[in-house]
Order: structure tokens, then C-alpha cells, then sequence
């Protein structure tokens, strides 16, 4: 008879990068649970345009934000300038759904997922390069697909 432990010797072992990459995307969606997500601090030289989402936020954004939020940060992350560009200056937000005083909110999502990505580059000294960055974001947005709430 089988142990019911026998399935863990013979599972393949998980590469430390998938279960780092896969731990950050966790803590990432538990922090989008929240609205605003948390931040460390916020440079008003920098980030300034931001405050009002933190001084009166506004009610949490309907999920189409969140999933333009991360078409915009794998754009930026992959360096397709010129397609953040045209979205932006066009507006193509509208075209999905997302309504003018969405862009606020767009922009700070954009902002935070990829400081984060960023972020979790510079902390592994770039063993976390851009490729494994898009790969993270890919694991957020289907962690955040299998919330339904609050982001339905």
C-alpha cells in the first residue's frame, strides 16, 4: 500500500526561480486585494500626481483596470515603447472599457506593479531580469484571475 507521502518523492522538484517567482506574484495579489495597495512611501516629486488616491481614495477600480494595468507594465517592461506610447496618447483605454477618470488609477497600478518588478530585479542583484519580471506578471494576473472578489 501506498504512503500517502509517496507523491512527494516522486514529483519532480520545483526550480528555486518558479518558487520565488511564484511566491512574489502571491504577495502581490494579496497586496491588490487591498485599495489602495500599500505603499512604502510616496515621492511627491515623483509620484506627487498619485496623493490624491491616498488622501480621498476613490472606490477600488472595476477589474479592467487591473488587467490594463498589466498590459501596460508588460509593455513597459519589455520596452515596447512605442505601443505604451500609442495607447496612452490615443486613449485606447477607452476602446477597453475603462472610462476617462480611470486614468489616474491606471497609471498608479502601472507604476506600482512595475516598481515592484523593478524592484525585485534590483534585490536579487539582476538575477531576476526582464524576461523573468513578464513570467511574475503572468503568474499575478492569473492569481488575480482566480479572485473573484473584490475585483469582479
Amino acid at each position: 500500500m501506498a504512503s500517502r507521502w509517496d507523491y512527494l518523492f516522486e514529483s519532480k522538484p520545483v526550480p528555486l526561480m518558479d518558487h520565488m517567482l511564484e511566491e512574489v506574484a502571491k504577495l502581490l495579489a494579496k497586496d491588490l486585494q487591498q485599495w489602495p495597495p500599500p505603499v512604502q512611501e510616496i515621492d511627491l516629486d515623483v509620484g506627487g500626481q498619485f496623493a490624491p488616491l491616498f488622501t480621498e481614495p476613490p472606490p477600488r477600480p472595476v477589474r479592467a483596470v487591473y488587467d490594463e494595468a498589466l498590459r501596460l507594465s508588460r509593455w513597459e517592461l519589455a520596452r515596447e515603447l512605442e505601443a505604451y506610447d500609442d495607447y496612452m496618447r490615443n486613449k485606447r483605454y477607452l476602446e477597453r472599457g475603462l472610462a476617462p477618470t480611470d486614468r489616474l488609477v491606471l497609471l498608479f497600478l502601472n507604476r506600482w506593479m512595475v516598481d515592484h518588478m523593478l524592484g525585485l530585479g534590483e534585490a536579487t542583484e539582476g538575477r531576476v531580469n526582464r524576461r523573468l519580471m513578464l513570467q511574475c506578471l503572468d503568474r499575478l494576473e492569473a492569481r488575480l484571475r482566480l479572485v473573484q472578489t473584490p475585483f469582479s
